[in-house]
């Protein structure tokens, strides 16, 4: 397993969680194929890529709502709204979820505006991710076994 390799499911896996959509399985099932592949050293990568991808969102809500009207946010207002009302209604226990598409990335930037800990957010934004990575791993060598 290369360096390269790892790096770039880390950075589809990044990408994925700010800006763009469904890369992150796509780069990691790409890796996955590969004859060295590590397939715990690609859950790794794309679960730290992943979730530091969710940290950008964070601090968007923490500290970059002001911009938010502007082209390159991540997130619409619409999109905002909903989350912030997941949120009030489920707890911090909703950033479970925040793998989801669509609503995955608002959650996060709502968990920045609602001001969680961060070691809250932490804690259930990577067993989230974590786990979805860790089916998508185990799905595919179930059915390449």
């Amino acid at each position: 397993m290369t360096a390269s390799v790892l790096f770039g499911v880390f950075s589809a896996a990044f990408l994925s969680a700010t800006l763009l959509v469904g890369i992150s399985e796509a780069a990691l099932l790409a890796a996955a194929s590969l004859p060295q592949a590590s397939l715990f050293l690609l859950f790794l990568a794309a679960t730290l890529g992943n979730v530091l991808g969710a940290v950008v969102n964070y601090a968007l809500g923490r500290f970059l709502t002001r911009f938010e009207d502007r082209r390159w946010f991540p997130v619409s207002p619409a999109s905002r709204q909903k989350a912030e009302r997941l949120f009030a209604r489920f707890g911090r226990p909703i950033l479970l979820f925040s793998w989801l598409p669509v609503v995955g990335d608002p959650l996060t930037l709502a968990a920045g505006l609602l001001r969680t800990p961060i070691p809250i957010f932490l804690v259930y934004v990577t067993v989230g991710k974590a786990t979805r990575y860790a089916v998508i791993l185990w799905l595919w060598d179930t059915a390449t076994s």
